[in-house]
């Protein structure tokens, strides 16, 4: 679970940016969206094999 502790002068702005980045980074939206709905495996096979391109393609990179 996310969690972010105001600072003592910290704006609310600042603080919901950090929340988000947070969120993004634990996949929690990802979690959601692959629980929403019925995949078909067509679907399935297709999303698995873009997420190996893009770790292949980073992997690459580093």
């Amino acid at each position: 679970m996310a969690q972010v502790i105001l600072g003592e002068n910290e704006g609310i702005e600042s603080a919901l940016r950090r929340f988000k980045r947070q969120v993004s980074k634990a996949d929690i939206f990802a979690d959601m969206k692959k629980n929403r709905h019925f995949e078909t495996p067509l679907q399935k096979a297709k999303r698995k094999a873009i997420a190996r391109r893009k770790k292949r393609r980073f992997r690459s990179k580093a």
